[in-house]
């Protein structure tokens, strides 16, 4: 039975913060009963937030929320995913599916941490999943269930598209691509608005104008049947201005920039998990 068919079916999330948030607003405009909904945290003015924003129920204790829920959405900091996982081992005998939203900390060790065998679906999402255009790559550990695995693919769907990997090490690479992502075209939309001031056009207009591109270029990769090397192909005409500026590009080994910034940040994700995971 589906997760959002089943009345009784409860989601329990530790944690109450934007990735929270953003994930319990999709589940509830896909049909998911608020009532159902429990977010937990440390803080009693953001679950009050949370509580008003959302119309769920919060608590301020973790074992409490995750007791009687068949899903339990680890949604802390990497940093405080150890401690949380800990506190919560005693609580967790019904074996609910477990999500973890958390960097760089693998499977194995939430489970230790949690002292069993427990299904575990590791996650890296993105900041766009706040408007439900996100972006999440999730991983199944051996203990996952058919049906546990469709949950997970339901509760991360309804803020973006899903891409599962097979082998948890991939986790590294989606979040160089996606995780991050995101700040990659930021800092590109940045810099054509700091050199479209400088060609002369006022900052609200070059703002405006490289939003709208960046917006409408990603609709037209999204909708189109043809690779995006193709489109790039289309708008740079022989001996044309936008030739110029991709030869300006490709002079200063853009692809090869992007290849090392994102080996440098699958690398971080492989030390964080070294450090954090022990």
């Amino acid at each position: 039975m589906s997760l959002l068919t089943n009345t009784s079916s409860k989601i329990a999330f530790i944690g109450a913060g934007n990735m929270a948030k953003a994930i319990i607003g999709g589940l509830v405009a896909e049909g998911f009963k608020r009532i159902n909904v429990i977010a937990s945290g440390p803080r009693q003015e953001a679950l009050d937030k949370a509580a008003s924003e959302l119309g769920i129920n919060v608590t301020t204790d973790n074992s409490a929320a995750a007791a009687q829920a068949e899903v339990v959405v680890l949604a802390v900091k990497p940093q405080m995913l150890k401690e949380v996982c800990l506190g919560l081992a005693d609580s967790l005998g019904h074996k609910p599916l477990i999500i973890s939203l958390a960097a760089g900390i693998t499977t194995e060790s939430i489970g230790s941490w949690l002292g069993g065998e427990h299904a575990i679906v590791r996650c890296m999402p993105n900041t766009p999943s706040q408007l439900r255009v996100g972006a999440s790559g999730l991983f199944a550990n051996a203990h996952v269930t058919p049906a546990q695995r469709s949950t997970a693919n339901m509760i991360l769907g309804a803020v973006g598209i899903v891409q599962w990997v097979s082998d948890e090490a991939l986790i590294n690479p989606v979040t160089a691509v996606s995780g991050s992502g995101p700040a990659y075209f930021f800092l590109v939309m940045e810099s054509m608005i700091d050199a479209g001031m400088e060609l002369g056009l006022t900052r609200e207009s070059a703002t405006e104008l490289t939003l709208q591109t960046a917006l409408g270029a990603a609709i037209l990769a999204k909708q189109s049947d043809v690779e995006v090397a193709e489109l790039r192909r289309r708008v740079t005409s022989p001996k044309g201005t936008t030739e110029q500026a991709i030869n300006s590009f490709e002079k200063d080994e853009i692809r090869a920039m992007f290849s090392r910034a994102m080996t440098a940040c699958s690398n971080r994700a492989v030390e964080l998990s070294e450090l954090l995971g022990k």
